[in-house]
């Protein structure tokens, strides 16, 4: 018996040091003495598994995919002790993603042999997802697609998953599919409040294989809904309301005027009469436009009256008054509404005009010297008629570059030179709150394309990039200001934006003012802590490297969430995550008592977010949350730090109740070596009596 039990305990530790090493050919010897020590079962089969996922990370696929089929026969030698099926179906679905990014042609069989098998195991709509994705890979017939998207609409898969099919299918090239499926998916959620989303998918998708016809039907359906009380969401419609003006503004474009205003019109239907906001008044400024292409004046004057009612200060408004007067033949109207007192201003945009445009040159050049040469209350009355004119050239300019600006998202350069084009010429332009506000967005665009292009060149030129931002930035800051002076602006963003903005530059110059940005930021009103989060992941972003003002913000971040009537547990945890991450980082080869201390206050509030609510805490994150505090136990006890040793293994214990599944296993094999801790320790204290 002494002996069995001698030849049990050295399998053990030689069981913990061959896991530990996790070699290819030590896994296989760990396989032969788990025939005989089942309750490890778990520990291996997870620890094969975080070596799979460091793999993949590594985009070392062959390496990933060996770890990840380990993990999962270990899991499968004993069903008693296995991880559970949830666990078991998370390895395979990642083995399947990595045969599918390493090589689905080559690997298409392992792929969908793997992502079967985790769906058998515990079906999960990611993994009936990844099943579509692999059979689109590799080319699979529509009826075997169509089996696959049966699948998902009778596992009960959320809508958001199921557009998400829909989109995939379409970028695949499987058209009659996608509408195929998007038509059972809308009577599948039929009574679902988020219905409108998959119902502006369907016309969105229609649009873009032009079967235009079919898609009015589907918004004239949706409008009848909205006064039928089937409303879109707000996003929704916001979304819907973007499409059909990217419809009409093509067809202006191409001078098609009344296909342009039906969608106009379409857009239109949605608001309610009497409706007071900025985006109505720009709709009606459209409308005008098409109905004076269509000589319909009458009409033109109406949608501009409506316009003006909304946003009477609107340069674009005044502008499009000045040219209903001018097919009035009213230059009176049009000349003192449009100038408004900005002669100055007017006149410095018509020599601008003058010098940049060819066609308007010997005709505005003689009349501006002509001005010049005598009283311009002479032909005050002719010249401010020709200003308009070219305030309204400058504009559609302005227009234009911002238009263009926003077309050249893959290439921040031309993004931000845009944009910075765009701001320049409005200075041109009479000042209002409008074009303010049309100036600001300009300069956080500029700032924010900036900071993409420096996280995309090399480290040799951001400083350059990153000096740029931080001077669109510092003008920003002044014209918001100014703009702030002006009115109220709840909920607007833009101060977190030009902080976060700001940050980010500074602190990839290493610029010691980054700690009085975060301190503007605790001292904004309502800081969200998604602020915070962004703040904290910036400081450590290369080349920034500023830990300590990372752990504030996440400390912070962490007090918010707290605050929430309902806090999000999944935030909660990942700010403690990497609180820990931060102060006790992996490979240490010794840790200082403070550091101890601050990471021990951590933990319990680990624990107690845990105890808030254990069924909805993550297993693998309880599971990190354990290991990270076991490893310190253990550096300690290797450091005969023994009193600290035992305190972080309790610790670690504490968690164990918390593992589901994978309690028993772990309790068994953790038990063994924390009674070794709690002897020696015991030893010691009476070693130091004997020694007194």
């Amino acid at each position: 018996t002494d002996v069995t039990s001698s030849k049990e305990d050295v399998e053990q530790d030689l069981l913990r040091i061959l896991s530990y090493q996790a070699e290819s050919v030590s896994c296989v010897r760990c396989k032969d003495i788990l025939l005989r020590l089942p309750k490890d079962t778990a520990f291996l089969s997870l620890l094969c598994y975080n070596f799979g996922v460091d793999m993949y990370h590594l985009r070392k696929f062959e390496d990933s995919a060996f770890w990840l089929s380990q993990s999962y026969d270990i899991g499968k030698m004993n069903a008693k002790y296995a991880p559970g099926s949830e666990v078991l179906a998370k390895v395979l679905r990642l083995l399947a993603t990595v045969y599918l990014e390493w090589d689905c042609q080559r690997f298409q069989d392992k792929a969908l042999n793997a992502v079967s098998l985790a769906n058998k195991e515990c079906v999960s709509a990611f993994g009936l997802y990844l099943k579509i994705r692999i059979l689109l890979t590799s080319g699979a017939s529509d009826n075997h697609i169509r089996a696959g998207l049966n699948e998902m609409l009778e596992s009960e898969a959320s809508l958001e998953v199921c557009l998400n099919t829909v989109k995939l299918l379409m970028a695949e090239d499987r058209e009659v599919l996608a509408f195929e499926y998007l038509k059972r998916m809308c009577q599948h959620f039929e009574s679902s409040p988020d219905l409108g989303t998959a119902l502006v998918l369907h016309i969105e998708l229609l649009l873009q294989r032009g079967k235009e016809l079919l898609g009015k039907q589907k918004i004239e359906d949706i409008i009848t809904g909205h006064y039928t009380g089937k409303q879109l969401t707000p996003q929704a419609l916001t979304t819907l309301h973007v499409m059909l003006w990217d419809k009409a503004a093509n067809h202006f474009e191409t001078s098609n005027y009344s296909e342009a205003l039906q969608w106009y019109n379409y857009s239109l239907s949605f608001f309610k009469a009497g409706q007071m906001e900025p985006n109505l008044a720009k709709l009606q400024r459209n409308r005008a436009s098409c109905f004076l292409q269509l000589k319909q004046l009458e009409k033109a004057k109406e949608a501009i009256k409506e316009a003006e009612r909304c946003d009477p200060d609107c340069i674009f408004t005044q502008f499009s008054v000045y040219k209903i007067a001018v097919q009035e033949n009213n230059m009176e109207k049009g000349t003192c509404k449009t100038l408004n007192g900005q002669q100055d201003i007017a006149v410095k945009a018509l020599e601008c005009v003058c010098e940049n445009y060819e066609d308007e040159t010997q005709v505005l050049t003689a009349l501006r010297s002509e001005a010049y040469d005598t009283k311009i209350y002479n032909y005050f009355h002719f010249v401010g008629v020709c200003v308009c004119v070219c305030v309204c050239v400058l504009v559609c300019v302005l227009v234009t570059a911002w238009n263009l600006a926003l077309q050249c998202e893959s290439s921040p350069d031309r993004m931000r030179d845009f944009f910075v084009l765009s701001y320049q010429l409005s200075q041109l332009c009479p000042p209002d709150r409008t074009l303010l506000m049309g100036q600001r967005t300009c300069l956080l665009m500029a700032a924010a394309a900036s900071l993409e292009l420096c996280r995309k060149s090399p480290h040799s030129t951001q400083t350059e990039e990153l000096t740029q931002a931080l001077e669109h930035i510092q003008i920003c800051w002044e014209i918001w200001k100014t703009l702030k002076a002006s009115g109220s602006f709840p909920a607007d963003p833009t101060d977190s934006l030009l902080l976060l903005y700001e940050f980010e530059a500074r602190a990839k110059l290493n610029d010691p003012k980054v700690e009085t940005i975060v301190e503007s930021v605790l001292e904004l009103e309502n800081v969200e802590a998604k602020v915070l989060e962004t703040i904290a992941a910036l400081a450590m972003e290369p080349p920034a490297h500023f830990p300590l003002l990372c752990k504030k913000a996440l400390r912070v971040a962490l007090s918010l969430h707290k605050k929430q009537p309902q806090p999000d547990l999944a935030h909660c945890s990942k700010c403690v995550h990497s609180l820990i991450k931060l102060s006790l980082p992996s490979g240490v080869s010794e840790v200082e008592a403070h550091v101890l201390e601050e990471v021990w206050d951590y933990y319990e509030e680990a624990l107690s977010i845990i105890a808030s609510a254990p069924d909805d805490f993550a297993v693998m994150e309880t599971l990190w949350l354990l290991t990270r505090a076991w490893n310190t136990g253990i550096l300690l006890y290797s450091l005969a730090q023994y009193p600290e040793a035992e305190k972080w293994c309790g610790l670690a214990m504490s968690f164990v109740r918390h593992l589901g599944t994978l309690q028993e296993s772990y309790e068994t094999q953790m038990s063994g070596l924390y009674s070794e801790i709690l002897d020696r320790l015991d030893k010691e204290k009476r070693n130091r009596n004997m020694e007194e």
